[in-house]
């Protein structure tokens, strides 16, 4: 595990927590957003300067029982908690999960047959690397004004569309979070232990720049499964689109993405007659 990774992530979740939900004081004189390192460290019973070093990347080798202790006071999610022990675990040379991980651009039979029933639901199957290694049709008559299936590589590449596309921009309002978003979900894993990662992280850094570097130092690798994603479409206009991500199997290693509409004047649009097909998903 390069960099400092689980410093990262302990401070981002610290500087999240409001003091009151601990309750902490809250007063002007806080200068700094979240909980200070002494209000961790007494809550996990822990000294200061042990929570400096984990912060600084001095030391990654918690134990189990203060790794609990600060999960317990940061407030962690159950995948939060999976997240933060497999940072401690990674920073080992010999962890196993460091392995090559070539990426994977086959769909079983089974998952394409079922990402055809999803039909005319907009869904997607994505790599480790953002590929779109394969989609539902709906999906590309949705993707296909934004330029999506167009962007210079085959198949297409996320990443690569969000952070140097020339429409990305403009497609999506809150650019900044979906930059985050997918950064986030790039250095998921053992990120630069995995050459395939690297190879694209490094090609990222000259073509996207200070963009994509100065996420990957700040942006801590646990993308949000679920959200609502804003989308200024060429044809349909203004959209909000609520997304689920569903992993399958990690001898897969690929992500099931799945977009409804979030409101129902997104349901008006992707049912009119500017949609073809009609995107709406069809229960029943």
């Amino acid at each position: 595990m390069s960099g400092n990774e689980l410093g990262l992530f302990l401070r981002s979740r610290r500087e999240s927590i409001d003091p009151a939900t601990a309750g902490l004081p809250t007063g002007s004189r806080r200068r700094t957003p979240g909980l200070r390192r002494s209000e961790v460290a007494a809550l996990a019973g822990v000294s200061v300067e042990y929570v400096t070093r984990l912060e600084q990347g001095r030391d990654r080798h918690p134990s189990p029982p203060v790794l609990g202790a600060l999960a317990d006071v940061l407030r962690l999610t159950s995948n939060e908690r999976v997240h933060l022990y497999r940072l401690t675990k990674g920073a080992e040379a010999r962890f196993p999960c460091r392995a090559e991980m070539t990426p994977n651009r086959v769909v079983r039979p089974t998952v394409r047959a079922l990402l055809e029933r999803l039909e005319p639901t907009m869904a997607v199957l994505v790599n480790h690397l953002g590929d779109l290694v394969a989609r539902t049709a709906s999906f590309d008559s949705f993707a296909a004004p934004l330029g999506l299936a167009g962007e210079g590589t085959d198949p297409p590449n996320l990443l690569r569309y969000v952070l140097t596309g020339d429409r990305a921009r403009e497609v999506f309002p809150e650019w900044p979070a979906v930059a985050d978003h997918w950064v986030a979900t790039l250095k998921e894993g053992p990120f630069r232990a995995d050459p395939y990662v690297a190879a694209l992280a490094d090609e990222l850094a000259v073509t996207a720049g200070d963009e994509f570097t100065a996420r990957v130092a700040t942006v801590p690798g646990i993308p949000a499964p679920t959200g609502v994603l804003r989308v200024n479409h060429p044809s349909l206009g203004p959209l909000r689109l609520a997304y689920e991500s569903l992993e399958l199997p990690a001898d897969d290693s690929l992500r099931l993405l799945v977009y409804l509409p979030a409101d129902p004047a997104t349901t008006e649009a992707l049912e009119g007659p500017a949609a073809h097909p009609p995107l709406r998903l069809v229960s029943g």
